[in-house]
């Protein structure tokens, strides 16, 4: 009794309570392990955690990563085909973004940066200044996209109301877009399995009909399709105006909203619409921006500047959470006067701008500069383009769509009615098993399958991720 008693007490004591003998017994834990103790005290996102507890989907406890691959727990390694989630730009454990955060972590690891500030968030704003749109003069920092958003909203509504234009409070969303997961970042979405259920709690936003080139006639082009579809936004802001602070977009891929795309000219037609309108122009580049489509920020291959951008995501480089507003010197200018006329912005978080972040977001920026990273993205993509290309034959296939770095290959039972596999079969889900099962760490979403891989992948490894994706498929769509 006394033994087991032990046990258990050594079981719930931190790790550095704990003697040496006890941390090599935790050392040799295998994955199973790891998972049971998992699921007695984590509530995972985005996930509904019956699945791992009861319906066999795996759960697995990873050990560490290095590139494109993280190892578990026995020994297994998967190819993070999906970025962990779209953050991690140039491999797990990436030495260069290494040393830099163990050099500041002796230095400072945060400070307030309310009266405070620090080298490594001064130096990153100046560099986001320099490398983002032209007109874009002051960083606002936050700590994750969700916040980005909600900054980016607050400001353009506060903004109009410092202006004497309080009327000024609606915003323009597209139809299947996403900006997160906070209440007014998931207001502005309009991808129902997120918003529905706490749609009792969001404010009311006009939302226009989509431009993503999915739904084009035969023969027609992204272009001319985005072109048609922007009639819709210019109807809306030309009702609207006098009533709508901003429109907030994502540009070229919406991302959470099944990978779909749309072309550039969308977006030039929208700034020239928002400059007659007098609305801002949100440009959420959380998941886009830093080399994922092709250009290091998607509003480039439009040649706009937005009013407000938003970044997150691979700003770190996948290592820690960060994002930031920029947005242009009128706007900061409006909020700039006595205190006493109460027009400040307040907004704040407790981590904004943390040294440890900047410092790596400095580092990841650092390879931008010193590495041709869009040029050999252009190759990857190539490389990316002819892999896929079979799976446009494939009988349950309705599209092979990219945007540079980012692959899109979207399921359905008829191909020739574009039919979707009822959502309840979770046929995305079978190609994810499947993938585990082969080394492989695929995420669809529904019944699209994509890949966004850190950009250190080489030739041999997309070659692999494709053709697990490709048996994968073909074990989704079986009956």
């Amino acid at each position: 009794m006394f033994i087991r008693a032990t046990a258990i007490i050594l079981i719930n004591l931190p790790l550095f309570f704990v003697d040496s003998a006890f941390l090599i017994l935790v050392e040799n834990m295998n994955n199973q392990a790891w998972s049971d103790r998992d699921l007695k005290v984590l509530w995972h996102p985005c996930s509904q955690m019956k699945d791992y507890a009861e319906q066999g989907l795996p759960l697995i406890p990873i050990k560490s990563g290095q590139g494109v691959w993280l190892e578990d727990f026995e020994g297994q390694r998967y190819l993070d085909a999906i970025s962990s989630w779209w953050v991690n730009l140039f491999g797990h454990a990436n030495p260069r973004i290494n040393q830099a955060v163990k050099q500041q972590l002796d230095t400072l690891e945060h400070v307030i940066l309310g009266g405070f500030s620090h080298e490594a968030a001064i130096l990153l704003a100046e560099q986001l200044v320099a490398i983002t749109p032209p007109g874009l003069d002051k960083c606002f920092y936050a700590d994750n996209g969700s916040s980005a958003v909600e900054i980016a909203l607050k400001m353009s509504f506060h903004y109009w109301r410092n202006l004497g234009q309080p009327e000024k409070t609606k915003f323009i969303t597209l139809e299947n877009s996403y900006h997160g997961e906070t209440l007014g970042a998931l207001a502005v979405g309009d991808v129902g399995l997120y918003k529905d259920t706490y749609a009792p709690l969001l404010m009311e936003v006009i939302t226009a009909p989509g431009p993503d080139c999915f739904y084009r006639e035969s023969g027609e082009s992204w272009e001319a399709y985005s072109t048609r579809r922007f009639a819709d936004m210019e109807q809306l802001l030309a009702e609207h105006a006098g009533n709508v602070a901003a429109v907030i977009v994502e540009p070229l891929v919406q991302c959470a909203g099944s990978m779909r795309m749309y072309h550039p000219v969308y977006l030039s037609l929208l700034r020239e619409a928002c400059d007659k309108y007098q609305v801002h122009l949100i440009a959420d580049e959380i998941a886009v921006g830093f080399g994922r489509t092709g250009t290091l920020f998607a509003c480039e291959q439009a040649a706009i500047t937005p009013d407000f951008l938003c970044l997150s995501k691979g700003l770190s480089g996948g290592y820690l959470p960060l994002s930031a507003v920029l947005t242009r010197n009128s706007i900061y200018q409006a909020f700039y006067d006595d205190y006493q006329r109460l027009t400040a912005f307040l907004h704040s978080h407790s981590y904004t701008g943390n040294a440890l972040a900047c410092r790596a977001a400095l580092a990841t920026l650092a390879i931008f500069q010193q590495d041709a990273v869009i040029d050999n993205n252009q190759q990857l993509a190539r490389l990316m383009r002819e892999a896929t290309a079979p799976f446009a034959d494939h009988p349950h296939v309705a599209e092979v769509r990219q945007t540079g770095m980012i692959v899109a290959i979207e399921l359905v039972k008829d191909k020739q009615r574009r039919e979707p596999f009822p959502w309840q079969e979770r046929r995305g889900l079978k190609v994810f098993q499947h993938a585990l099962t082969q080394g492989v760490l695929l995420r669809p979403l529904g019944n699209v399958i994509y890949f966004m891989p850190p950009y250190v992948i080489n030739a041999q490894e997309i070659k692999m991720m494709v053709d697990v994706a490709w048996q994968g498929i073909a074990c989704a769509v079986k009956d």
